[in-house]
């Protein structure tokens, strides 16, 4: 019996449309990775590096090492930049531009250029006080941090309420000295 013409497609053709169309791709949380697609290795290397990053900062030498090294790049930046002359980019005390004092920290900055120099002189002329009792007592504190954080002990200062009454009184009387002589 012969085959009647139909209009239904060939078997071989394209499939019929079903009326539903593909699935959207899914969507990727950041805009700019959108169609990138990632190894899952570097997925599991980047997790890997960001633990270790935590790792080390949890480490107790990690705070008076960090210290160490921003001093160090303040003192290379310092000792080329004059802070006795104008025309630098170092910033104003605040309470001297408030108020026109000298608070008991002010020379501070133009001690340590000059202590960078080998000027011990004009050192003790910036901030006398800064020189003979800050910096030791900075020093003894930076030490002793950084001798714990070695160890692998964490360590923090107590001065109690005498030690810090102590300080305190003294940097007042050193601001009072400074700014009426």
């Amino acid at each position: 019996m012969p085959r009647a013409a139909s209009s239904a497609p060939d078997a071989v053709g394209p499939p019929a449309p079903t009326g539903h169309p593909d699935p959207p791709p899914p969507v990727s949380p950041r805009p700019e990775t959108a169609g990138i697609a990632r190894p899952r290795q570097a997925e599991g290397v980047r997790r890997r590096g960001a633990a270790r990053v935590r790792r080390l900062l949890r480490r107790p030498a990690t705070a008076p090492l960090a210290l160490a090294a921003a001093g160090a790049a303040g003192a290379a930046y310092l000792y080329g930049t004059n802070p006795h002359e104008p025309g630098h980019w170092l910033p104003r005390c605040p309470f001297n531009w408030a108020t026109g004092l000298d608070c008991p920290a002010c020379g501070a900055t133009r001690m340590a250029y000059d202590l960078l120099h080998g000027d011990l002189g004009s050192a003790f002329h910036s901030n006398a006080l800064m020189l003979l009792l800050g910096l030791p007592f900075a020093a003894v504190l930076y030490g002793r941090w950084l001798y714990e954080g070695l160890r692998g002990r964490r360590w923090r200062p107590s001065f109690g309420r005498l030690g810090t009454a102590a300080v305190l009184g003294v940097a007042v009387v050193w601001a009072v000295v400074r700014n009426v002589a």
